[in-house]
């Protein structure tokens, strides 16, 4: 890649102080071979500027530098002389080396950064307070100018290109008074109320900054371009607008009359080199979108140079008669001076670039660095021949480290264009080589937004430099598409069809062995399944679908996917293993899925509290995929069951495919046929499958084609009835053929044994999805129930008794659905209530965890479907003290109990999902009111020490209950904390502070303190209940108990004044004989907490010793004191 005078540029690395922000206006330090302040330039000399002065307020003499190629020195830089007059433009082409008026000044000096006492200018420099959620409107205080720029544009009252024309002509008629006007607009819009008064524009800069600094209102910390609000957005818009009109209407005469362009740009420069926040930030941008329009500015006088050049040599090819000598001249003149302004404007880009944004691209607020890198995006897009180069692309290299998000992706927005034109391919090579590495780990950035651009930026590169991306980096990206955000997942597809999933050459005609053509998708298929077998995350196949369904074509060729599967491999073809075939069913019934409802998996989706809704071209297209697959695939599903039909992970894929069915279309088209086969191909596999998996689906299955809306019910419910009446049949058989041999006292044999399971299992599961009370069946699963409980064991197999204890389950709740539906629930009530105290028996005394698993689950469901409701006419089932204990007992037995499972990761994440679901069915009884809020003190106890596996459940919990009761919430916790107290003092005869269980105890108190929230008076009641208790519970057993009051302190913050007073004269009487020694120590700690606000009760400080300190210590720790005290003013 090109480089400028010769000399090495280093782009690899961030400054060494960029991942620590510099304060504003300190320069860096010489970084790979110059300042990394100043583009390296062949010329130090601009015409007009003097650029070799750089503006710096903090500047400093360089060290001599030794180069390692000509081992040649550079003269140091020195501060710049005092300012001079403007020259004139032929003075300045001279090459003397004249300063340019204030354009030559270095801006002025900011503030010095020590923490002092009464410095002005710093509530917005530092530590500024955040501004409100919402800014009120504008309004005209007195003593405002309605007349001022500032005003008109904030109040939006006249068109922009009007107010323009006005200072235009103001300016005309007298400059002094249009620059005032200028100069005041500026320091308004930085929230300043300081006049600049006709005196003040002939004062020097620095000394107007001053001055306007010290008439700031440091109290407030906001300034226009941070207050929120529709006007102040308005606002800033106009500011923006404003600025980059007044140069496009000011390009041909003013901006080069060497007065407007040098005081604005001074103005500007100082203003962006202020400790004040509000200068800064509004400085910045001002610049910033000056540059840009200098940048249009600099365009147009290069197309009407080019032009004139052209006519110039269109008019001196001429031949010597028909030339015409004063055209040439003219053409000459007007090319000299389009020179000279674009020059011109070069030097003042130049000017600005080093004076400000070399500065302010690392500022401290993280608004100005974002301005800055958008900035030159756009100058980089525009004015490429000028900005395109490795000086001023090193400044996004390095910025891509941002610590801030919103910084970051301005970067990666800044390249994107960059990337997507060709022409700008040889410019962006040494870039791309030093930054690629880093653009391609920011596709992991925390920031979703932010790994979106980033892998849109990887796809840019990809396309302009293909063989930049090592494999390596390609994986990276691709194992995106499993991402649980869906722009991150999107984008990584779109970088997959870039990379993969393309046909660069048109692959030679293939067909299957009996003859029939392959589609042009088909290679392609082939690469979908084979990624997705080698990214090994086989249960994620929906989401590498939703990543491509919207920009790859082929994951809705069903006929291409189904002939992959059907036909045979012809010539030249590699048949699809058994594997292959798994993972391309997998993704195609993915697709179907998602093809026929528009929805994403889950985790992808938006929450429930924003249902993801399709807009009407959405659910038009979602409408047209469905039919299309409909069509395509009640002729083939029929097939592919036949094929496939002796595979049970394969089945329960392909099965559920008519779920997804627009069914009106068997009737609208004629397909009455294929349904019927359809249908006996269900019937055939619930018959011989006894996987439970491929069961339950076909149930589903069923359950979706008997919608009684369909046209097809009749048919499927004559099929649905035949299917049912055979699992039914087959269970009968089954159970009396093992009755007659236990009552004949035989012992069955395996193959009985195993068709009692395999048909209570089938039963069980239809029973889920299909209504099968009209069979009868109740008193012969019923009656297996008692050999559940120990005492009354029988050879009957565990397992089968788990299926009868779920299938007399559903049978209860298809009674309650009549009952709601038609008025008719048979004996429901007799049955809930002998199946209940059954299932309470089972709980206890189970034969096996199966089967106290499955009763406890039974329970607590039918909790809380029966739940007592006023006006229901079905049975209450109610939570008594005696039931409640026993479901806690059984969560303290099965869920918070850990077990080790080295080497056995699905075992384990297996086993704690039915955990998981164990306590969420006993936390549902808490939070829909069906068992007392107390019930789950238990609970809360462990929300420490097993946050990691059920802290959500545990704090969804505590949510909730203080939703409903904030007293009896508060109580549990302080419960809770008790009973954690209770374990403690068992295990441990004289518990100390140290003790792990204790220090678990203190920060289980802390977190129970914030879900209190901010508001006193709301929990009053509450935290005054929980404090009393603490108090009661600690007064049971004074020396052991009082440890418990350093946890209840935790507490004391939230209460009332009033309260706090309250609890402490409750306290006091319950420890009436309070004795002074190191157990008693816990009880002093608690009363001094209650104390905090109440000086006049707080025992008196310790006396120290008065040491003198020397006067500069004093001097600083004031300093910081006011410092301090400053930060919490704001």
């Amino acid at each position: 890649m090109h480089r400028r005078g010769g000399k090495r540029i280093r782009m690899d690395d961030p400054p060494p102080e960029y991942v620590n922000p510099m304060t504003p206006a300190t320069p860096m330090t010489d970084y790979g071979g110059q300042s990394v302040h100043e583009p390296e330039t062949p010329n130090v000399n601009y015409s007009g500027f003097n650029v070799g002065a750089v503006a710096n307020s903090t500047i400093a003499e360089a060290a001599p530098r030794e180069e390692s190629e000509d081992h040649t020195e550079e003269e140091t830089r020195s501060p710049s002389p005092a300012p001079t007059k403007r020259i004139t433009r032929s003075r300045g082409r001279g090459g003397d080396g004249g300063y340019v008026g204030r354009l030559a000044e270095s801006p002025p000096p900011p503030p010095l950064r020590r923490r002092g006492r009464g410095g002005r200018g710093r509530g917005r420099g530092r530590g500024a307070a955040p501004p409100p959620a919402y800014s009120p409107p504008p309004v005209l205080l007195p003593g405002d100018d309605e007349n001022s720029l500032y005003n008109i544009l904030r109040f939006n009252k006249t068109a922009i290109n009007q107010v323009v024309d006005m200072w235009i002509e103001e300016y005309k008629s007298n400059r002094e008074s249009a620059l005032v006007q200028l100069m005041q607009f500026f320091i308004n819009s930085s929230g300043c109320r300081g006049k600049v008064t006709p005196d003040m524009a002939q004062m020097d800069h620095t000394l107007i900054i001053k001055k306007m600094t010290q008439e700031f209102d440091e109290e407030s910390g906001e300034y226009p371009l941070i207050m929120t609000g529709q006007t102040w957005k308005k606002f800033r818009s106009n500011f923006c607008e404003f600025i980059q009109t007044l140069v496009k209407m000011c390009q041909y005469s003013i901006i080069y009359d060497q007065y407007l362009m040098d005081n604005i740009i001074s103005l500007l420069t100082g203003l962006s080199d202020s400790q004040v926040r509000a200068f800064r930030h509004t400085a910045t941008l001002a610049v910033m979108k000056l540059m840009t329009a200098l940048v249009d500015v600099a365009l147009l006088t290069s197309v009407n140079c080019d032009n004139c050049l052209r006519q110039y040599e269109a008019e001196r090819l001429k031949a010597r008669d028909k030339r015409a000598s004063e055209r040439l001249e003219v053409l000459v003149a007007k090319r000299q001076e389009l020179e000279e302004n674009m020059e011109e404007i070069k030097n003042m880009l130049s000017y600005m670039f080093k004076s400000v944004f070399v500065h302010r691209y690392r500022d401290t607020l993280p608004d100005i660095r974002a301005i800055t890198m958008s900035e030159i995006g756009i100058w980089m897009e525009k004015f490429p021949a000028h900005f395109l180069d490795d000086l001023y692309l090193k400044y996004i290299g390095w910025t891509l480290h941002d610590k801030v998000g919103e910084v970051r992706l301005r970067c990666l927005q800044a390249l994107q264009p960059l990337y997507e034109c060709e022409e700008l391919k040889g410019k962006l090579e040494l870039f791309t080589s030093k930054f690629k590495d880093r653009i391609v780990s920011m596709s992991l950035d925390k920031e979703t937004e932010v790994a979106v651009h980033a892998v849109r930026l990887v796809i840019a590169i990809l396309k302009m430099h293909p063989d930049v991306l090592t494999d390596k980096d390609c994986e990276n990206v691709y194992e995106l598409v499993y991402s649980s955000w869906r722009g991150v997942a999107a984008a990584a597809g779109e970088f997959l069809n870039v990379r993969l999933f393309r046909c660069d050459e048109a692959p030679p005609p293939a067909r299957s062995r009996r003859g029939k053509a392959r589609l042009p998708n088909t290679p392609l298929v082939r690469d979908l399944v084979q990624f997705f077998i080698e990214s090994e995350l086989h249960e994620h196949g929906a989401y590498l679908v939703d990543s491509l369904i919207e920009s790859n074509p082929m994951m809705k060729d069903w006929e291409c996917m189904t002939d992959l599967l059907l036909e045979e491999a012809g010539a030249g073809e590699e048949a699809l293993d058994n594997r292959q075939e798994s993972s391309l069913i997998e993704l195609m019934v993915c697709c179907v899925r998602q093809a026929s409802t528009g929805e994403p998996p889950v985790g992808r989706g938006a929450s429930r509290k924003h249902h993801h809704m399709l807009s009407k071209e959405q659910a038009k297209m979602v409408s047209d995929d469905r039919a299309k697959m409909t069509t395509h695939f009640m002729v083939t599903l029929p097939a592919l069951l036949d094929k496939f039909g002796a595979d049970p992970e394969k089945l329960t894929n392909l099965v559920a495919i008519p779920q997804y069915f627009d069914l009106e279309l068997y009737t609208t088209q004629r397909q009455e046929g294929n349904l019927t086969l359809l249908l006996n191909k269900i019937r055939e596999i619930v018959k011989v499958q006894t996987e439970a998996e491929v069961l339950e689906t076909c149930g589903r299955t069923l359950e979706v084609l008997c919608g009684e809306q369909h046209a097809v019910y009749t048919r499927c419910n004559v099929a649905r009835a035949t299917v049912t009446d055979m699992c039914v049949n087959r269970y009968k058989e089954a159970i009396d053929d093992y009755r007659s041999l236990v009552e004949g006292g035989e012992t069955p044999d395996a193959d009985e044994l195993f068709n009692v399971i395999n048909s209570l299992r089938k039963v069980s599961i239809m029973y889920m999805c299909h209504n099968l009370n009209d069979t009868n069946i109740w008193d012969s699963l019923f009656e297996d129930l008692p050999k559940c409980v120990r005492g009354n064991e029988s050879g009957m197999p565990a397992q089968a008794l788990v299926y009868a204890v779920r299938a007399c389950f559903y049978s209860v709740l298809w009674s309650l659905h009549e009952l709601e539906e038609r008025g008719e629930g048979g004996p429901l009530r007799e049955r809930l209530a002998a199946y209940c105290a059954l299932c309470r028996d089972v709980v206890a005394r189970g034969l096996s965890a199966e089967l106290r698993e499955e009763a406890y689950t039974s329970i607590c469901d039918l909790l809380i479907f029966f739940a007592e409701q006023a006006g229901a006419r079905r049975p209450a089932l109610e939570a008594d003290a005696a039931l409640c204990d026993l479901l806690n007992d059984f969560v303290q037995e099965f869920v918070f109990v850990h077990h080790n499972y080295d080497g056995q990761d699905e075992r384990r994440i297996e086993e704690l999902h039915k955990r998981r679901n164990f306590l969420a069915a006993y936390c549902k009884l808490i939070v829909y009111n069906v068992a007392p809020i107390r019930r789950a003190a238990d609970v809360f106890k462990h929300y420490i020490k097993c946050y990691n596996d059920y802290g959500d459940i545990i704090k969804a919990t505590l949510s909730k209950a203080r939703e409903i009761n904030k007293l009896s919430c508060a109580l549990t916790m302080e419960l809770a904390m008790q009973a954690l107290y209770a374990e403690l003092v068992q295990r441990h005869a004289s518990p100390h502070r140290q003790l792990p269980e204790f220090l678990e105890l203190k920060e289980l108190a802390k977190r129970f303190s914030v879900m209190f929230g901010l508001d006193a008076v709301k929990n009053r009641e509450a935290l005054t209940a929980l404090h009393r208790a603490g108090v009661s519970f600690a007064a049971l057993d004074p020396p052991r108990h009082l440890l418990f009051l350093e946890p209840l302190a935790e507490f004391s913050g939230k209460l009332l004044r009033q309260d706090k007073r309250a609890v402490l004269k409750f306290a006091e009487s319950r420890f009436s004989t309070m004795q002074w020694g190191e157990e008693w120590a816990p009880l002093l700690a608690y009363r001094n907490s209650l104390l905090t606000d109440a000086p006049d009760e707080r025992p008196p400080p310790a006396r120290r010793h008065y040491t003198r300190r020397n006067r500069g210590q004093n001097e600083e720790e004031e300093g910081d004191d006011n410092a301090d005290s400053d930060a919490e003013a704001v």
